[in-house]
C-alpha cells in the first residue's frame, strides 16, 4: 500500500480533479467520455441487461448483443512503438532490487501509464492488429499481471508516476465515440492494485465513473473481455469495487474522503462496473466465482426497507436502489427484505378483514387476524387441502396451526410439525405425486396426467407459506424446479400466458436423472451412424399406471429419424419435454399456489438457488457453531452436564444429530443466517433426572434436567430425540 506521506500527495489529487467539471461546462452540450454519470442525469442509459425494471414486473436477463456489431468501428489512431518484453522488464526490476537504481523502471511505469495510447502501446499483444471482436481483447494478460505484481513493490515516487499518469488519461479531450483502444485501457486501469488504497479513491472514483457512462455496445465488449481475465485477477477486481462501496458507506475515516453530498455518483458508478463483472461471471459455465462472492454483507446494515421502497417506486428512472442490482445484496439481507413485506401484507390483511367485520357491525374475533388451520393427524392430507382452499382469502395471514385432540397452543412449534408430517407423507412415493430418483437424491413431478392437480397446487402453497411464515422445509427439489418457480417470478395478468416454463439443458437434466442424460450425451458425441445404429425417432416413450404411451416431440415426429444432423435438435426438444411439457400441467398448479401465498416483487430480488436456500434452508450442520451461539438458563457453559451434553453432541452421528435439531426446533435445517440465528437455548429442568429431556420448539428451547453423568445423559437425550412426535401442555 502507499505510506502516509503519499496520501498527502494524492489529497491533491481531489482539488485538482475537480477542475473536471469545470472543464466540461465550457464545452458546453457536447458528450465526451469525461462528463460524469450522475443517477438524475437523463442522458445516461441505464443497463437493462444489469438492472431490473420494476415497471415492466419482469426478470430481465443479461441480453448479450449480436457478435459482430454493425456499427462501424471508429479509426484506431497509431500507437507508439514498445518493444519490452515481459522478460526484459522482469530484468530490469531484479536488476533495480540488486542495485537500488529504479531509473529504468520508473521510466517504463511513467511512459507505459501516460496515456491510454501508451497503455496499449504496452500491453497489446500486437499493435498492428485492431482486434475489434469481443472474442479477443487483445490484451497481453501475462505482461500485465507482472507489471501489476511488481507495482506495489516499488518505490513511493514510481507508484505516483502510474497514478499521475492515469489522471493525464481521465483528463483526456474525447471528440467522437470510443475506440477499442480506449476499452482495452479502462479494462487494463480497472486491474491496477492501487485502488485498494483509501488514498486512491479519488481517481478510482472517476475511472468508475467514465466505465459506467460507456455505451451498451462498449460495455457488451468489456464484459466478454473481462470474462478472459484470470480468475485471481478477477476476484481482486470484484473485492476491490466491494470495498470501495462499502469504505464510502461506512469510511472509518470519513475525512479521507469528499462528503457525501458533492460524491453522491461514487457508489452507483461503483456498482454499474460491478455489474459488467456479475455479468460477465454469469457467462462463464462454471463461473469464474461464486456468486456469493458479489455479496456485499455492509449492505446488511443499511435501511434496506426505503432502498426496496425506493425500488418499487422509481424503477431504474432518477433514483439509484442497490435493488436495481440484486446480485450485490446477500440472502441474508434479500431474507429481511421478504420478511418484512411479508408482515406488512400480513398487517394490512389482517387490518382489512377487521375493518370489514366492524363495517358489518360484527363483534371482531382475535381469530380473523390468523389463517387458522385445523387438522387431524389421520387426514392430514385431505384436511389440509380442504382447510387451504377453504380460506384462499387468508393465506397471507399468520399461519396457526391446531391437531385435533391435541392440547398444544401453536407459538410456531405446531406449525413447523404441521409442515413436516405434511411434506413426509406428499413425499411419500406410494402416493403417486412425486418420483424420487436414487441416482440424484431428489424428486421431481410425476408425469401421470389426473382430472385433478389441486394436491400439486398445495404443495406450492406449503412451499410458500414457509417461506412467508420463515419455516425451513426438508424438501429435495433439483436447481432446476426453482429456476421453473421464477419463470416469471411476478404472476402474468393474462391467464393464459405460460408459467414454469424455462430454458433447459443437458446439464439440468443431469442434476435430475444423470443415467438418462449421460445416454444422451453419448448420442451427441458418437462418431458412428447415429441413424443406422440407433435407429430412434423423435418420438418418446413413458409408462403410464402400467401402459406404455408415445409422444411426439415435434410434428410427425415418429415419421423423423434422428441423424448425426439433427441429434442436438432431438436432445434439446427430449429435454424439454421431461422437464417441462410432460409435467406443465402439475408445475403450473404448484407454481400458482406458491404464488398465491408469496407473490411480492421482492421474489425479483432471488436467484433460483437463493429461492432454495430459503425454501429448504442449509442441510450442512455445524454442531460447533451451535455450541458457540448457545444460550443457558439455569446453567453456565462450564457446568458439567452442559459439558456433558456438548461431548455427547459433538460425538452423534449425522442423523442423530439431525434429531436432536428436529427435536429442539421443530426443523433439521440451519436457516439463512446460520446456526446463530436458531437463537437456541438450553434451560435448566428442576425435574427429577428419571425424566427425559423436554423441548420447546416454539423458542428452540432444550429443558435439560442435570443428569448425573455423561451416560445417563447419552441415554436419555438418545429416548428422547428418537420418540419426538406429538404436542402437549405442561
Amino acid at each position: 500500500g502507499l505510506e502516509g506521506g503519499a496520501k498527502n500527495q494524492f489529497s491533491t489529487f481531489s482539488n485538482f480533479l475537480t477542475t473536471i467539471n469545470q472543464k466540461k461546462e465550457g464545452i458546453g452540450n457536447r458528450n465526451s467520455p469525461t462528463q460524469l454519470v450522475i443517477p438524475s442525469i437523463k442522458t445516461v442509459r441505464h443497463l437493462p441487461p444489469i438492472c431490473l425494471d420494476v415497471r415492466q414486473k419482469q426478470r430481465m436477463s443479461i441480453d448479450t448483443l449480436p457478435r459482430e456489431l454493425k456499427a462501424p468501428f471508429p479509426p484506431e489512431p497509431s500507437l507508439p512503438i514498445r518493444t519490452k518484453t515481459v522478460k526484459d522488464f522482469q530484468d530490469d526490476v531484479e536488476k533495480s532490487k540488486a542495485s537500488g537504481d529504479w531509473k529504468a523502471v520508473h521510466y517504463f511505469y511513467s511512459t507505459t501509464f501516460d496515456s491510454f495510447l501508451d497503455i496499449n502501446a504496452a500491453f497489446k499483444k500486437d499493435t498492428n492488429s485492431p482486434f475489434n471482436t469481443v472474442e479477443d481483447s487483445g490484451i497481453d494478460a501475462q505482461f500485465v499481471d507482472v507489471v501489476y505484481d511488481a507495482l506495489l513493490n516499488t518505490p513511493q515516487d514510481v507508484q505516483k508516476s502510474v497514478l499521475k499518469g492515469i489522471i493525464n488519461g481521465l483528463l483526456q479531450e474525447w471528440t467522437g465515440p470510443r475506440t477499442k483502444d480506449d476499452l482495452r485501457a479502462y479494462c487494463i486501469l480497472l486491474q491496477n492494485p492501487q485502488f485498494s488504497n483509501t488514498s486512491t479513491y479519488v481517481i478510482y472514483a472517476h475511472l468508475l465513473r467514465q466505465i459506467a457512462a460507456l455505451t451498451e455496445a462498449d460495455h457488451h465488449f468489456l464484459v466478454h473481455w473481462s470474462k478472459k481475465i484470470s480468475q485471481r485477477r478477477f476476484k481482486q477486481v470484484v473485492d476491490r469495487l466491494l470495498q470501495f462501496i462499502s469504505l464510502r458507506l461506512f469510511p472509518a475515516k470519513p475525512e479521507e474522503f469528499p462528503p457525501m453530498v458533492k460524491c453522491s455518483w461514487w457508489i452507483p458508478s461503483a456498482t454499474k462496473v460491478l455489474a459488467l463483472f456479475n455479468a460477465a461471471n454469469s457467462l462463464i459455465s462454471p463461473p469464474i466465482i461464486s456468486y456469493t462472492d458479489f455479496y456485499n454483507s455492509t449492505l446488511d446494515h443499511i435501511d434496506l426497507m426505503e432502498e426496496y421502497h425506493n425500488w418499487q417506486c422509481y424503477g431504474n428512472s432518477h433514483r439509484f436502489s442497490f435493488c436495481q442490482y440484486p446480485f450485490i445484496i446477500s440472502i441474508a439481507a434479500k431474507k429481511v427484505i421478504i420478511q418484512r413485506d411479508s408482515e406488512q401484507q400480513m398487517i394490512s390483511i389482517a387490518r382489512q378483514s377487521l375493518v370489514d367485520k366492524v363495517s358489518r357491525r360484527q363483534k371482531p374475533d382475535m381469530n380473523m387476524l390468523f389463517l387458522n388451520v385445523k387438522v387431524r393427524r389421520t387426514h392430514l392430507v385431505s384436511d389440509s387441502l380442504d382447510e387451504l382452499a377453504r380460506k384462499r382469502a387468508d393465506l397471507k395471514k399468520k399461519l396457526k396451526v391446531t391437531f385435533v385432540g391435541e392440547a398444544g397452543l401453536d407459538m410456531g412449534g405446531l406449525t413447523k410439525e404441521w409442515f413436516l408430517l405434511l411434506i413426509r407423507q406428499i413425499f411419500h412415493p406410494d402416493y403417486g405425486m412425486f418420483t424420487y430418483h436414487k441416482d440424484s437424491h431428489c424428486h421431481w413431478f410425476s408425469s401421470f396426467k389426473c382430472d385433478n392437480y389441486s394436491e400439486f397446487r398445495l404443495v406450492g402453497a406449503l412451499m410458500g407459506l414457509a417461506v412467508y411464515n420463515s419455516i425451513t422445509l426438508d424438501i429435495r427439489f433439483p436447481p432446476c424446479c426453482y429456476k421453473k418457480l421464477l419463470s416469471p417470478p411476478i404472476v402474468p395478468c393474462d391467464h393464459n400466458a405460460l408459467v414454469g416454463i424455462c430454458g433447459v439443458t443437458l446439464d439440468d437434466l443431469f442434476q435430475i436423472m444423470p443415467e438418462l442424460a449421460h445416454g444422451l450425451n453419448e448420442l451427441l458425441s458418437y462418431e458412428g451412424n447415429v441413424e443406422e445404429d440407433f435407429y430412434s425417432t423423435f418420438q418418446v416413450f413413458q409408462e403410464e399406471f402400467g401402459v406404455i404411451k408415445s409422444y411426439n416431440l415435434k410434428p410427425n415426429g415418429d415419421k423423423i429419424p434422428v441423424t448425426n444432423q439433427n441429434r442436438k435438435e432431438y436432445v434439446q426438444l427430449y429435454v424439454d419435454f421431461l422437464l417441462n411439457k410432460s409435467i406443465y400441467k402439475q408445475f403450473a398448479a404448484f407454481y400458482y399456489g406458491f404464488h398465491s401465498v408469496c407473490a411480492s416483487y421482492a421474489l425479483l430480488l432471488l436467484r433460483p438457488e437463493e429461492v432454495e436456500i430459503l425454501v429448504c434452508g442449509s442441510p450442512e450442520l455445524d454442531m460447533s457453531a451451535l455450541q458457540r451461539s448457545t444460550q443457558y438458563e439455569g446453567y453456565q457453559k462450564t457446568d458439567l452436564t452442559i459439558r456433558y451434553f456438548w461431548d455427547v453432541v459433538l460425538g452423534f452421528s449425522l442423523d442423530l444429530q439431525k434429531k436432536l435439531l428436529h427435536f429442539a426446533t421443530g426443523s433439521d435445517r440451519v436457516p439463512v443466517g446460520g446456526m446463530a440465528d436458531l437463537n437456541f437455548k438450553i434451560s435448566k429442568s428442576e425435574t427429577s433426572t428419571n425424566w427425559l429431556p423436554v423441548a420447546h420448539t416454539c423458542f428452540n428451547q432444550l429443558c435439560l434436567p442435570p443428569y448425573k453423568n455423561k451416560k445417563e445423559l447419552k441415554q436419555k437425550l438418545i429416548i428422547g430425540i428418537s420418540n419426538a412426535e406429538g404436542f402437549g401442555l405442561e
